[in-house]
């Protein structure tokens, strides 16, 4: 296959890519390479702009497609989804099947969007850990055109839930990828501490990765981020540890937040933000002023610590709405977090591509070079700043080399004497 005229993300001019055996053979600027004799698939993108493959860092794949059973969120706050999901649970008799079928409906709706890499948390708060083992199969199921990597999430606490830390612990020996906790929801501060460092303990024992619910709540003194950077740092791991929401920080003083962000650039540890549901799900109990409840994205950007973008929720008890499109995610980001600048606008692809490759810690596999696998897609249109304005389409989603995806947009038609 060769990539004709491409415009590489955040570079200039148009690009010819060759394709051989999976992977990238060559990168050439379009006017110093000949098509010769290449017997090969030529495809000529005009210029469309091409860039690696979008990740989603940060997804609940066995709560999709379940809003509403056996009833709907009312408050639309976090702890109500939460009671939602338990109840559910106590009365829809869902088998290992039903749960991968949402599953794989939701991963194709990512698909289409141009996600091939996804962190999904998975709830192991149930005895019969029947969501991990579901999930399981379905990684190896979608193998050859999505990578999976699967979080053991104690949704209902790795204390505050009867045998939670056996329970995550035997999620890992079956074979999840990375660890996780929700310190925030545990009974007490000291249980919530204790979770974290259980977390991290455990990552470091099986050499796991490690990914925390952490301070996903309005309240300002909800500070379990200094304990999972603090005890990240201690045992040398904050590249392979990320904290997810941390929605509190955008209600911490400034005087502490100074304070913090030295431990959090020491640290190294990822971050990933869920501005749709998070918006949705926080403010919830302000009257006026509203808190957004979105961590202070631009200001981590600004101190070169790694933040990515991610949905979270596709219809389930916390967020009634979402289609796996995180295109929609990075406009509304950038909105809610102030970062219309222009200089944000033109780099804020990176939230959803080579920042969420960082966060998964798979940087070194990824992205449009020579010698890497020919994953990458294309989207409909020539420049960084109309791919944000404008939400074009995926025209194509390419794996090893083979399209996977494609799309042919809507034809509009203006039957007005002005523009006939």
């Amino acid at each position: 296959m060769m990539l004709k005229n491409a415009k590489l993300y955040g570079q200039e001019g148009t690009w010819n890519i060759e394709v051989l055996n999976g992977k990238i053979e060559k990168i050439n600027h379009s006017s110093n390479t000949s098509e010769g004799n290449y017997d090969h698939q030529i495809i000529d993108l005009e210029g469309k702009l091409v860039l690696p493959p979008f990740v989603e860092p940060h997804i609940h794949l066995d709560y999709v497609l379940t809003a509403g059973t056996p009833r709907w969120n009312q408050s639309g706050t976090l702890f109500e989804g939460i009671q939602c999901w338990s109840e559910r649970k106590l009365v829809v008799k869902e088998t290992k099947e039903d749960i991968k079928n949402r599953a794989l409906k939701a991963l194709e709706m990512q698909l289409k969007h141009g996600i091939q890499h996804v962190r999904t948390h998975v709830d192991i708060t149930d005895p019969s850990l029947m969501g991990l083992k579901a999930l399981l199969e379905v990684k190896e199921e979608v193998k050859s055109w999505m990578d999976l990597q699967l979080v053991a999430f104690p949704q209902e606490g790795i204390y505050a839930y009867p045998k939670g830390d056996e329970l995550l612990e035997e999620a890992l020996i079956m074979g999840a990828d990375v660890v996780g906790a929700i310190p925030h929801y545990e009974m007490t501060r000291e249980d919530g501490v204790q979770s974290v460092k259980k977390a991290l303990e455990l990552a470091y024992k099986y050499g796991k990765m490690v990914d925390v619910h952490c301070d996903e709540i309005d309240d300002e003194q909800s500070r379990f981020l200094e304990v999972v950077a603090a005890e990240a740092y201690k045992l040398g791991i904050g590249e392979l540890v990320t904290a997810s929401h941390t929605t509190a920080m955008g209600s911490y003083n400034d005087a502490y937040t100074y304070k913090l962000f030295k431990l959090l650039k020491q640290s190294k540890i990822n971050f990933v933000a869920l501005p749709k549901a998070n918006l949705h799900l926080q403010g919830r109990f302000d009257s006026y002023p509203n808190r957004r409840g979105i961590t202070r994205v631009k200001e981590l950007l600004e101190s070169n610590i790694n933040v990515c973008f991610g949905l979270d929720s596709i219809m389930d008890p916390w967020y009634p709405l979402g289609d796996g499109n995180l295109m929609r995610v990075v406009e509304v980001g950038l909105h809610a977090c102030h970062m219309t600048g222009y200089n944000d606008i033109v780099t804020a692809l990176n939230l959803i591509t080579t920042n969420g490759a960082k966060t998964l810690n798979m940087q070194a596999e990824y992205g449009i070079k020579e010698g890497n696998k020919a994953n990458f897609i294309v989207l409909d249109t020539n420049s960084e700043y109309e791919a944000i304005r404008c939400q074009p389409a995926v025209l194509y989603s390419i794996r090893n080399g083979e399209i996977i995806v494609e799309t042919k947009p809507a034809e509009t038609k203006m039957n007005i004497p002005v523009f006939s």
